[in-house]
This record gives structure tokens, sequence and C-alpha cells, in this order.
């Protein structure tokens, strides 16, 4: 089992580009440990700042460096880097087009027992309907690690969110496929298939485990890692659409305005087919941790593989 969470990585992958990148900066609102930043914020004091439990001017101070030249990478927790400073992403990051990455660490219900008040279930919706900002959410430490070194490489905001704890590993070291902006066909069983399953973030080993109990079933299900939620690979939708009867969507969200609602747009506009979101509920969650409340709620192998059969 991978003990490495997501945010780990992308404070590796920073080091290891700040020893020769000096523009690299990041920031962190009172969460470098929570962010696993601690080892880049030793190793590089230059090139980090600490805002403390401000996070609107965290987003603010990054877009400012940005515009001195600067990378900036602006950690924070994901439910209050999307809400508190919501205005300034909009308008000092998108609006002005600034080169700042933000990182939303503990993103959707990481944080468990801490309840509402530090879920981040709206994220997904609130920071598409941006323009200009892109929005990923990446599946594992492997994918983790791919997506920052690519956008390491470009000078448009993004917001990246990962969760707070390892998780299951979907892809290898040696077999991660990865291309920017364009979502990661997880398994690609036959040019005809009964069902697609595309889901994003923590929500794709899921999905994958689900196809395998299908598989045994006699069901054929298709796997799509929608990592890249904005922009929106509406290609990889339309073509996977006309293969299958059903779609099914998963993740990590409140029911309204993420990738389920953004998949059934596409399909409805270009190949209808039956389309079924498998999200969090519209009501504060359970107590408890990640894997408890997903199981809860089916978001887990065996409540995928539930919802496909019934479509059967």
């Amino acid at each position: 089992m991978n003990k490495i969470p997501n945010r780990q990585v992308i404070c590796e992958v920073l080091m290891e580009k700040a020893k020769e990148d000096k523009e690299i900066v990041v920031l962190c609102s009172d969460s470098r440990g929570s962010a696993s930043l601690t080892p880049y914020a030793d190793a590089f004091p230059e090139q980090f700042v600490e805002i403390g439990i401000a996070e609107q001017n965290l987003v603010s101070i990054s877009a400012g460096l940005a515009k001195c030249g600067k990378k900036s990478y602006a950690a924070s927790p994901a439910c209050f880097l999307s809400t508190r400073s919501y205005e300034q992403c909009k308008v000092d990051v998108a609006y002005s087009n600034t080169n700042v990455k933000l990182i939303g660490i503990s993103g959707g219900i990481s944080y468990g027992a801490l309840g509402m008040s530090h879920h981040s279930a709206q994220d997904i919706a609130a920071l598409s309907a941006i323009p200009n900002m892109r929005v990923y959410i990446p599946s594992d430490r492997h994918q983790t690690r791919k997506l920052i070194e690519h956008l390491l490489l470009d000078e448009k905001p993004a917001y990246i969110r990962v969760g707070r704890n390892a998780v299951e590993d979907v892809y290898s070291e040696e077999n991660c496929p990865f291309e920017m902006d364009k979502a990661t066909i997880v398994n690609n069983p036959s040019d005809q298939a009964d069902v697609a399953i595309i889901a994003c973030g923590e929500m794709v080993k899921p999905a994958q485990d689900a196809a395998g109990i299908l598989e045994k079933e006699g069901i054929c299900a298709i796997v799509i890692d929608m990592y890249c939620v904005k922009p929106l690979d509406t290609k990889t939708i339309v073509d996977t659409a006309n293969r299958v009867n059903a779609i099914v969507t998963i993740e990590e969200h409140a029911p309204f305005g993420g990738l389920g609602s953004m998949v059934s747009q596409v399909v409805a506009s270009n190949c209808p087919k039956k389309v079924i979101n498998l999200a969090l509920p519209d009501e504060p969650v359970i107590t408890g941790t990640s894997i408890e409340v997903f199981d809860y709620y089916g978001l887990n192998a065996e409540g995928i593989a539930k919802t496909v059969r019934e479509l059967s």
C-alpha cells in the first residue's frame, strides 16, 4: 500500500526544480506542515514565503510575485483557498492571467471529522467557473508528479486539488501515461463496451477496481481518468460515449457543477446517452475518515459496480 500522499510528491518535484530555477517561489498560509512543504521551506528559505492565516493575502501576494517574474505556487487548505480567496483567485490570478499555481491541499472530505467547515465539495464548480482558470485533480502520486512537472513549463493560472492522505496507486513509475489536458484511458477493453466510468482524483482507483468486479460478471466497462476537469477533454468523452450504452461519473464533490454536470452537458449536446452521476450528497456529510464516508455513500468499488448493474 502506498504511503506517500500526493502533497508530498508536489514538494519533492518543487524541490528538485528549485535547485536550478531560482524563480520558483512557494507560499503558504500557515500550512507548510499540512502541505508537506516543510522540507522545501527548510531547503530554500529564500524561495519560500510564509503569509500566515490570511488566504486572501496569500493569493494576492502570489500574483504580485508572478507579475515580477516569479513562478508562484500557493498552497493552502482547499476549503479555504477556494472560498475565502475566491475574489483574489478570480481577479488577481485569472483575470490578470498571472503565473500562479494554486494548490488546494486536503481537498474533498480529507479533513474527515472536522466536518463541513473543512470540506471542499464545491471547489470544482467554483474554480471551473472562472475564465482563464484551469482545474486539475490528479488521481495518484505518479500522475501528480507528471502534472506538476508539466505545469512548471507554462505560465498560465491553475488550481490543483490533492487530498490529505496517501492513496492507492492507479499507475506505476514505469507506466504512467500522461498528456497535458487529455484524459487518460485507464482500461480500454474493446471497441464496444457496456458502460464508461469517468472519474477524477481519488475516485479513479475505486472506478478501476469496480471495472475489475464487473469484468468477472461479464460487464465490460471503460474507465477514464479525467484529471483535467478544466479544460475538459470533450473529444475523449464524445468518442467514448459513442462506444457505450451509458456513462457513470464519480467525484468527491457536491452533485452540482462538478465533473458529472460537465460530462452530462457534453454528452447531451453531442451524443445523447444516459449519464448517472455519483457524488457526495447535497447535505453536510457524515463524520468519519475518507474511506468511511466513501463507503457510506457508495463512492467505492462496490457502490460503483452496483450502480452499473442497475443500468443493465
